[in-house]
């Protein structure tokens, strides 16, 4: 873990708000990682996505995303309020732009839990955002964790394996990839990536 002492120092010398961007197929256990991060570094600030997916069990409007219909979510991309969006498993995703210039404005670090597609309208936006991207141990590791969690239908499940096979073959295009095996090594990891990103 990174001390204390470590970390205040850091803090000190943030200055300038940064972007970072966190992508991986669904079901790797981004969310989970996420929550230990702002545990343990309330500083940095998360994003919150708008989305038209309708909530999953004990997932809370505001908190967890936005939850919006297509024609609100339409006339947001219509009005330039979306920073990134993309369209995935039928539904759309988007970072309401206002809120994360803003934070950046006011010297934050802001992390965006986002789509591939969006990733990539980021990097060419924010052409120094830290993209990381988290990468299964395995396919069959991955679909088994889809399939446990038990919050999607067969169809829904099929659409993002699909998908994910499209977003592992793009993990190069990303700063760093973590491979979340044992959450506790993906965990520091993750931390040593945006505190300490000159050491190897």
């Amino acid at each position: 873990m990174i001390s204390t002492d470590e970390i205040n120092r850091m803090n000190e010398q943030k200055v300038e708000g940064r972007l970072i961007v966190l992508t991986g197929p669904s079901g790797v256990g981004k969310g989970t990682l996420l929550r230990s991060l702002m545990q343990s570094h309330p500083e940095l600030y998360l994003s919150v996505s708008a989305t038209t997916r309708a909530p999953r069990p004990k997932e809370i409007n505001g908190k967890n995303y936005y939850f919006v219909s297509r024609p609100e979510f339409e006339q947001m991309l219509k009005a330039d309020e979306l920073l990134e969006w993309a369209e995935y498993a039928g539904n759309y995703y988007g970072t309401p732009r206002q809120q994360v210039e803003e934070k950046i404005q006011q010297g934050k670090w802001v992390i965006l839990e986002i789509e591939l597609e969006g990733a990539r309208q980021i990097a060419k936006s924010f052409p120094s955002a830290l993209k990381i991207f988290i990468s299964p141990p395995s396919f069959a590791e991955l679909e088994k964790r889809m399939r446990g969690r038990g919050q999607d239908a067969e169809d829904a499940i099929a659409k993002r394996l699909s998908h994910a096979k499209t977003e592992i073959a793009a993990a190069d295009e990303f700063d760093l990839q973590i491979i979340n095996d044992d959450f506790d090594t993906a965990l520091h990891s993750l931390e040593e990536a945006i505190f300490n990103p000159t050491q190897p």
